[in-house]
């Protein structure tokens, strides 16, 4: 089972997919673009943000606020998960703006004291990640000790009137999820399969269009998994993302450099994302004409 499970990786489909998508070069009347993002009334640098980490000391001591330091240095959102307090304030603390995002706890009076700490820490948003509520042994997750369950969509609505900021719910993969999240008030969706968690789950950025068709651009998109590039980052952005999310690369600058090494992380991508706007017409990350990515019909 553990050999079929490798065979059919959410994250292996995910990048064949990004890979398999093409992009036309535009040249004619082309300037040289802004990657500049506007969301939740801030404006930043750029659409490329964190994951949604947590527990990073290992990787780096003060792994989270040096995220957060570099994100911030590059002018980027970070985004934080699962971690105590005083991890969130230590991020918050450095200038960034933050989005905190939740697990579904089974003991929900926790999700509501982690939402009211968010608030009072001064977030830029805050969230839930809906995706976690099982695990594979047919029970519920348990995470750090916590027991996890599956949320509905009264709950979420609850939540939603529950909090001033801009409630996001990350994990969302169909239109109906979208359709339902949407309805109950949330202010933005993070189209994503949380690297993995069901096999052969559909890939994002082919669901994508029809979460962005579904939700009529009424709140912001964010996508991740296996984005690594500016110019992954321009193929979402083509199909209806606002901002992406990029992890791995940037924890491993993490890892060698800190918050320098995370700060030009974001820098690298940023610059290769301004160079596929310049290279297809695009004068900034909303003018990007969903033409200009076409999916291969060929296999390499």
């Amino acid at each position: 089972m553990d050999n079929y499970r490798r065979s059919v990786s959410s994250d292996v489909i995910t990048r064949a997919y990004l890979d398999s998508l093409l992009v036309e070069m535009r040249h004619l009347d082309a300037v040289k673009p802004s990657t500049e993002l506007k969301l939740y009334g801030k404006t930043f640098a750029t659409p490329v943000m964190t994951g949604a980490l947590s527990h990073l000391n290992n990787t780096y001591p003060d792994g989270m606020a040096q995220m957060a330091k570099g994100a911030s240095a590059a002018g980027a959102v970070v985004w934080s998960g699962m971690g105590p307090q005083e991890e969130l304030e230590a991020m918050v603390a450095t200038g960034a703006s933050v989005i905190k995002i939740i697990k579904t706890y089974a003991d929900r009076d926790s999700i509501r004291r982690k939402i009211a700490h968010a608030e009072e820490c001064g977030a830029l948003a805050v969230g839930l990640d809906i995706d976690h509520a099982f695990e594979r042994k047919n029970g519920y997750d348990r995470i750090d000790g916590m027991d996890m369950y599956p949320l509905s969509s009264a709950e979420l609505s609850q939540l939603v009137k529950s909090t001033s900021l801009p409630f996001v719910i990350k994990g969302v993969l169909s239109r109906q999820d979208a359709r339902k999240c949407l309805d109950a008030g949330v202010q933005g969706m993070v189209v994503s399969h949380h690297n993995g968690r069901l096999d052969c789950a559909v890939p994002p950025l082919m669901i994508l269009p029809e979460i962005l068709e579904e939700t009529e651009g009424k709140v912001p998109l964010f996508v991740d998994c296996s984005l690594q590039s500016g110019l992954d980052v321009f193929k979402a952005l083509a199909l209806g993302a606002t901002a992406c999310s990029v992890g791995r690369p940037l924890m491993n600058r993490l890892r060698t450099d800190g918050a320098a090494g995370v700060q030009a992380g974001v820098e690298e991508i940023t610059r290769d994302l301004a160079y596929t706007l310049a290279m297809t017409c695009s004068k900034d990350i909303t003018s990007i004409d969903r033409t200009v990515v076409r999916e291969s019909r060929f296999s390499w």
